[in-house]
């Protein structure tokens, strides 16, 4: 398949005043675009934080009104555009310029994801069946990669803690592993022997069951285009790009860390929890700045890419839920990396 013409892509203005639209009329009853939790913060899109924690930039948390236009620090949303035609999805390509115009290979209708292993209740989901269980609500979020640039996307999705409870995890499970669909014929990087493939990720149960942890089936108020994981993707925007794995099939409940396909590839650079770590270089780049995409230089990266305080989406004030950074209390973080 051919690049979508930029004629066809909504331009941002439009969604952004649609957004602002429907927040006049009000947030009651429009489900799947009520905005959850967000803040007022200092700087725009291209500003920068006085420190690699994000300390002198703390949020209030504040409930965020339908039709924002920025994430809780005031960074703006990164074109749709860009969002769409700048992919890492190694089961296309290594390009990531070259792998929305190969994306359309990929068939998204019909798909099922089966939730299994130590649960009590396994069972297969229809796509269509999965959002009108658990609904969708949209999420602002920022996306840090491991090679060092970031976006801000608002997405469209539901908690992965709602389909895991529903599952009724059994008490010896301990981690979930997610798996990407298997299409060689469809997904010609598949064709590699470098790496293990399916593309495989992992969680602790605790992680999975934090509320910031959602299950994407869209972006900017469409659904997921192949390119951005479609139709089902996983998004943890306190960790590394990487382990927002794509185009899920299938999701086990386990008893041990699974070992993820880059962990197979490069045990050296790639852990299994990727969090966002200004403090712990990658060992061929360093991960305390980034750059936005869009942006002409580069800010520093955030500590948990700016969620350490968070508690939930929508939720902070009410103090329900553990931080993300206490997730991880008493770990060495440059060791669990």
């Amino acid at each position: 398949m051919s690049r979508i013409p930029s004629s066809e892509i909504t331009p941002l203005q439009q969604y952004l005043d649609r957004r602002r639209l429907l927040a006049g009329l009000g947030a009651v009853g429009l489900g799947g675009l009520a905005a959850a939790c967000g803040v007022s913060g200092s700087g725009g899109g291209s500003g920068s934080d006085s420190d690699a924690t994000g300390a002198a930039a703390q949020p209030t948390p504040l409930e965020l009104r339908a039709g924002s236009t920025t994430d809780e620090f005031g960074d703006a949303l990164t074109p749709l555009e860009a969002v769409t035609g700048y992919n890492n999805f190694y089961e296309f390509s290594t390009n990531k310029e070259s792998v929305a115009g190969m994306a359309g290979s990929l068939v998204t209708r019909p798909w099922t994801l089966d939730v299994g292993g130590l649960v009590a209740k396994p069972r297969t989901y229809d796509l269509d069946e999965l959002t009108q269980r658990f609904g969708s609500e949209e999420r602002i979020y920022r996306l840090r990669c491991v090679e060092g640039w970031s976006m801000v996307i608002p997405w469209q999705g539901f908690p992965l803690a709602a389909l895991l409870a529903e599952a009724q995890p059994l008490g010896k499970a301990t981690h979930v592993r997610l798996e990407t669909v298997f299409r060689p014929e469809q997904l010609p990087g598949q064709r590699s022997a470098f790496y293990s493939w399916p593309y495989v990720e992992g969680l602790r149960l605790d992680e999975a069951m934090h509320d910031l942890a959602i299950l994407s089936t869209g972006l900017y108020g469409k659904d997921l285009l192949p390119q951005n994981g479609a139709p089902l993707r996983l998004v943890v925007p306190w960790k590394y790009g990487f382990k927002s794995i794509k185009s899920i099939v299938r999701i086990d409940l386990v008893d041990e860390p699974p070992t993820s396909l880059w962990m197979n590839a490069a045990p050296g650079e790639y852990g299994f929890y990727a969090n966002v770590n200004p403090e712990v270089d990658h060992p061929r780049w360093t991960q305390a700045n980034e750059r936005r995409i869009g942006d002409l230089g580069r800010r520093r990266t955030r500590m948990f890419n700016g969620y350490a305080d968070a508690t939930g989406y929508g939720r902070q004030a009410s103090g329900r839920g553990k931080s993300v950074a206490e997730l991880y209390a008493g770990m060495d973080l440059s060791r669990n990396f």
